[in-house]
């Protein structure tokens, strides 16, 4: 493909899959109460389609077998939404606090899955044990969140009323159209977007985890902000947190089923250790009594750039 082409269709793609994600999370928010879905499986599917242009990028550029570009989305957009979801977010507000044991259940699943997520790229565990592994933590979590046990179930705001209603057959073609767009969209940006590296000479590295992460992330952080600035805190680390865990169990565990996952490089192990410290450090600071405020937003939010820069210096 000719960069002259390719530059314009990465534009188009990034504009069609964002617009098709908000367009499915709406959707499926407006189906969930017309069937009357209790509202953590609405809040659980909203988040699956926010996570839509993540999920659907790597996946694309997996199958190209562009592995580094793949993984690389995903620990970039999650390292993104940590900062951009949650660090923001306290800087804007001032805090981000919530209840001990509802961040104990959010937290306690997005570090188990990252581990075994980072722990199946290393090569320390099998994909099916990683697998087996991941349903361990994330069948009991839904099941915990879907009966609305502890406080787990507070953190999912109200489901506004449908506005517009239509034929419940109407509704889901529309489903239907924006999962097509949405996967269509990642692979002309996908494609376009390693024709444009090639060209200009961008590492993978950097596409995956600087430009395509955060910019399928946009979604996810414009929900957050709005969330944060709504003093939901609850909502907005649940929001995060369940993002971080979408991606790497649909991302990365469940493709290595599959798909043989290429080595992962010296950088690409600094990176997920990174992660892995960028995880811990949102936990312990939201840990705190007075939850976290924008000292530790600041630090968050500078541990992000210099992973940024690390990247851009490492690659």
């Amino acid at each position: 493909m000719p960069p002259v082409l390719a530059a314009p269709l990465f534009v188009l793609s990034l504009v069609v899959t964002l617009a098709a994600a908000r367009l499915f999370a709406r959707r499926l928010d407006r189906l969930g109460v017309r069937f009357g879905f209790p509202e953590a499986l609405i809040g659980l599917l909203t988040a699956l389609a926010a996570d839509g242009p993540e999920i659907s990028s790597a996946l694309t550029a997996l199958i190209k077998g562009a592995h580094d570009v793949g993984v690389g989305v995903l620990v970039g957009s999650n390292g993104f939404n940590l900062a951009a979801m949650i660090g923001l977010s306290a800087l804007l507000t001032g805090r981000v606090r919530l209840a001990r044991n509802v961040l104990t259940l959010e937290g306690m699943v997005g570090l188990l899955i990252t581990v075994v997520a980072g722990a199946l790229l290393l090569g320390w565990l099998s994909p099916g044990v990683a697998a087996g592994g991941s349903a361990l933590v994330v069948i009991p979590y839904l099941v915990i969140v879907l009966t609305g046990a502890g406080a787990a179930r507070e953190r999912y705001e109200d489901p506004a009323p449908d506005p517009a209603p239509s034929p419940t057959h109407h509704l889901l073609g529309l489903i239907v159209l924006d999962v097509t767009l949405i996967v269509a969209g990642s692979v002309g940006m996908v494609q376009s977007a390693l024709t444009l590296a090639d060209h200009w000479h961008i590492s993978h590295a950097i596409l995956g985890v600087l430009i395509l992460g955060p910019l399928t992330s946009i979604p996810n952080a414009a929900t957050a902000v709005r969330l944060g600035l709504a003093d939901r805190g609850a909502a907005l680390v649940g929001e995060t947190f369940n993002s971080n865990t979408i991606n790497l169990a649909a991302g990365v565990v469940a493709p290595s089923l599959f798909v043989t996952l290429a080595a992962i490089s010296t950088l690409g192990k600094l990176q997920l250790a990174w992660l892995l410290a960028a995880t811990l450090l949102t936990l312990s600071l939201l840990a705190r009594r007075q939850g976290m405020e924008r000292a530790g937003a600041v630090a968050l939010i500078l541990m992000y750039l210099a992973f940024a820069v690390g990247t851009l210096v490492g690659s």
